[in-house]
């Protein structure tokens, strides 16, 4: 075999040199017992990227990504099954020789681990930082807020220890957006906090922290420890609204909804730690007693809670 071929062997455009990162990532999956299918420009930035077969054994999720659906892996399985086929590729890259992560396909790769398949078809991408990003485009599962905030933080760990001199707004488009990353805090500590009722405050007055990851991880959990305050001020106000017969899903919401210091008719919103401070003396002051059932409900069919 020339040089020439040698280099392009593996290229769907023969007369196409294939980037040096493609083509040592291409010997490696052939060295780590795969099979390269091809070389191939991807085409919205032309960027170099491997179809191939790789090693069920050798292919993992990222450390950073949300935990598996059973439900989701158990309807994929069976679906690809029924069809006797696997026609979507993961992908995948290689933080090291052996060793494959998908960013995006962990559920896929499950299902077939499940069907006995020792292959898993997957484009490889070469480069590593890639995996960040389409962690932040993953649609094989839609994510609820509880994942994708676990998602967040785990990224954000992983890049403390690999990207230490970075900031949270170099991952801005990764990680959607702040309040994941403080929510993502709190999940880690109890996987039954309550998100979706403390979102709608967040949202408004959680942004991006200065300075280094290392530096705003501590900051961040000054952050969680602060809404976490509330939290617990939130749950003596809901237990003595059960004592008082008023037992509604909608109930925490609603609640914040009355404490909150932020009304929409401020043009200026406070600073975070101002919110939740402000939030949690609210909360100790709430007069349960003016609150009815009938007001929760009403607010609930309002918002769409219900139904």
């Amino acid at each position: 075999m020339t040089g020439h071929d040698e280099m392009t062997r593996w290229a769907i455009h023969p007369d196409e040199q294939p980037s040096k990162a493609a083509l040592e990532l291409a010997e490696q999956v052939e060295r780590d017992g795969g099979r390269t299918l091809g070389l191939y420009r991807e085409p919205v930035g032309g960027h170099w990227q491997i179809f191939g077969l790789l090693p069920m054994d050798r292919v993992e999720p990222t450390p950073y990504q949300r935990d598996l659906s059973p439900t989701h892996v158990k309807r994929l399985t069976e679906v690809v099954r029924k069809i006797d086929r696997f026609v979507d590729p993961i992908v995948v890259m290689s933080p090291r020789r052996g060793v494959y992560w998908t960013p995006n396909g962990n559920h896929r790769r499950t299902a077939l681990a499940r069907l006995k398949a020792g292959m898993v078809p997957a484009i490889v991408v070469p480069e590593h930082e890639v995996a960040f990003q389409i962690l932040a485009l993953n649609t094989e599962k839609a994510h609820n807020l509880k994942e994708k905030s676990l998602e967040v933080i785990r990224m954000y760990r992983g890049l403390v220890a690999e990207e230490p001199g970075r900031s949270e707004e170099d991952y801005a488009f990764q990680f959607e957006a702040a309040h994941f990353i403080t929510l993502g805090l709190l999940y880690e500590r109890n996987k039954r906090f309550a998100g979706g009722a403390f979102a709608p405050i967040l949202r408004r007055v959680d942004r991006y922290l200065k300075g280094a990851l290392p530096k705003t991880l501590t900051e961040r959990e000054e952050r969680a420890e602060l809404v976490a305050e509330a939290d617990e001020a939130l749950s003596k106000v809901v237990a003595r609204l059960k004592k008082r017969g008023i037992h509604h899903p909608y109930v925490k919401s609603f609640v914040l909804s009355r404490a909150t210091p932020l009304t929409r008719q401020r043009k200026t919103l406070p600073g975070f730690d101002q919110t939740f401070k402000r939030l949690l003396a609210n909360l100790e002051d709430l007069d349960v007693s003016r609150i009815r059932y009938e007001d929760i409900q009403r607010s609930a069919v309002v918002t769409g809670a219900e139904g």
